[in-house]
């Protein structure tokens, strides 16, 4: 199970985006993630005609490495480690879930 998913609520912990929040748009298999609105660089575009591009300059999302983010709480507004626990149900299977270690509090 991952502890970071598509969708959660993150912080960045290092680097020149350090302190700012954003939502994970995308997982990558080579342990980085793209957020939204963070790590914004400079791309130049060239023009294509048969795609309908027009050329320039354009502003996209960087993938950030996962170990420079943590998982926001939203209780305390700030970064958090997250651990996974495996629970129980009545009709005794057993599911992993994940669980914010500062207040053991289910993400």
């Amino acid at each position: 199970m991952k502890k970071i998913r598509k969708g959660d609520s993150v912080i960045v912990i290092t680097g020149r985006n350090k302190g700012q929040t954003g939502i994970v748009t995308t997982i990558r298999n080579d342990s980085r993630i793209i957020v939204a609105g963070i790590n914004k660089v400079t791309k130049h575009v060239k023009p294509n005609p048969q795609r309908e591009i027009a050329g320039g300059i354009s502003q996209i999302e960087a993938p950030i490495h996962i170990s420079n983010i943590m998982l926001l709480n939203p209780k305390t507004q700030k970064g958090d480690k997250v651990g996974i626990k495996t629970l129980e149900r009545e009709d005794g299977r057993k599911y992993n879930v994940r669980f914010f270690k500062s207040n053991n509090e289910l993400v």
